[in-house]
């Protein structure tokens, strides 16, 4: 695949990465930022480099401090730092990240030698969307496989972060994943399967499988564990393998050809393609498993960075047994922490609508962390407008946390919630910034109101 202009940063920041004495890795917290960080440390490990790793949940002062104050020869930032181009000063920087660039970074810095000394590698300056085409695991992997073709054993581990960012949603994936997904079935770790697409299907009992998950949502089943039931028992298929219950991959092929079939008939003729398409399985972990499945394994990932414990999902990533079983706590605490949200959401009717968005105010009762994955599971579930776009708050240690998030056909129509919350969030004091339909933002606890007035001035002047 021809990367144009994007191949040539993704040499520089290889050879960056080759040249330097040793490395501080810095890295976001989600499954694309921990796949990005694990992908980075495999690679100073094979390269003999002396290297520390540090996560954040955003680019706030104590990051920028940590990255400007470093003193290892290279700073190698991964799904973060391309907002805050112009905040960093360090000489020996490379950045590998997919979120919207800082505009007031000078262009053409893209090469050690240049301003402020920064390797920037983001698919937005050379055409490409870094919503869809690739994520921060992605560009990293690009830089990895430049340094070292044998790296290409690590593909799929920007699978994992892809999903972890959604860019499966739809049919599958495309642009510039499409192309690591080819070196991931090279390698002979990853194999696409043509099947029902919700989350679960190797670790949910049946009826929890279709019950909860719900992009996109099934009418008269999503939500309804008794109609679920009925569902299988219909079609002669059983719940449970003597007193085990059975998930989606434990079904024959005829099971689940016939529930398949079933499954279309309930759902819109626009939502079938995404309810039935590409899935990944990773064939080189156990069957049955949450990694087995490359949702899962993301879902994995984020249940140990959203709880302070991002080097036990990094740990997993590069093959540590031991941090499986240490994570069993993380996953078991962020299911019941996001079921626990979108039941408070939902009971106190804390969802509001305005014209052109939607919001809730959680205060302090969602933990801000899972606030994104919160509001998108909302905004596919019942009780959603999926048309307006979500935006929710929650109390964090400096100020209220904001993420927004839209279904991906609002971006055909002209929204950027990326440019929404930055501008939104520097009008009433505070910083934002992200994707076109996924982005986030902190703001001062007092201005709630106004932000929400200017973001939706924003949102009409942008969606025709």
């Amino acid at each position: 695949m021809d990367l144009g202009g994007l191949e040539k940063a993704v040499k520089a920041a290889a050879e960056a990465v080759s040249g330097a004495d040793d490395i501080l890795i810095v890295s976001h917290i989600d499954a694309d930022g921990i796949s990005a960080a694990a992908i980075s440390a495999i690679v100073c490990e094979r390269l003999n480099k002396d290297y520390d790793v540090l996560f954040f949940s955003k680019m706030g002062e104590d990051a920028i401090d940590a990255v400007n104050n470093s003193s290892r020869s290279l700073v190698w930032i991964s799904d973060l730092g391309s907002g805050y181009l112009s905040r960093l000063r360090k000489d020996g920087i490379v950045i590998t990240d997919h979120h919207v660039p800082d505009s007031s970074w000078r262009k053409g810095q893209t090469s050690l030698g240049d301003f402020n000394r920064i390797v920037h590698v983001n698919p937005h300056d050379h055409g490409y969307d870094g919503s869809s085409d690739l994520s921060g695991a992605g560009v990293t992997y690009l830089v990895a496989k430049s340094i070292d073709p044998a790296n290409t054993d690590l593909a799929y581990l920007a699978i994992v972060g892809a999903c972890g960012d959604m860019q499966d949603s739809g049919s599958g994936l495309s642009g510039i994943n499409r192309a690591i997904l080819g070196d991931a079935v090279s390698e002979g770790n990853l194999e696409i399967k043509e099947d029902v697409r919700l989350y679960g299907r190797e670790t949910r009992p049946l009826t929890g499988f279709l019950q909860y998950g719900s992009d996109p949502e099934i009418p008269g089943l999503s939500n309804e564990q008794e109609a679920c039931a009925a569902f299988y028992a219909r079609l002669g298929i059983p719940l449970k393998e003597g007193r085990r219950n059975r998930c989606w991959t434990d079904l024959s092929e005829e099971e689940r050809a016939a529930a398949t079939d079933a499954l279309l008939s309930f759902v819109r003729e626009k939502d079938r393609e995404r309810l039935v398409g590409e899935t990944y399985v990773l064939t080189d972990f156990p069957r049955g498993t949450d990694r087995h499945d490359a949702k899962e394994f993301a879902t994995l990932l984020n249940s140990c960075g959203r709880y302070d414990d991002a080097p036990t999902g990094m740990r997993i990533c590069m093959g540590d047994e031991d941090a499986v079983k240490a994570s069993k706590e993380n996953r078991s605490m962020h299911k019941r922490n996001i079921s626990g949200a979108i039941d408070h959401i939902r009971k106190n009717d804390l969802l509001k609508v305005r014209r052109y968005i939607q919001y809730f105010d959680a205060g302090g009762d969602i933990k801000d962390t899972v606030l994104g994955i919160v509001a998108g599971m909302l905004l596919n579930g019942d009780g959603a407008y999926r048309g307006l776009p979500i935006i929710a708050f929650a109390d964090s240690e400096d100020g209220v946390k904001v993420s927004a998030r839209a279904e991906r056909d609002m971006a055909g129509r002209g929204l950027d919630l990326s440019e929404v919350m930055k501008t939104a969030a520097s009008l009433v004091g505070g910083f934002g910034g992200g994707h076109n339909v996924a982005a986030g933002a902190t703001i001062p606890e007092d201005k709630k109101e106004k932000f929400l007035d200017i973001v939706e001035d924003l949102v009409s002047a942008q969606v025709i």
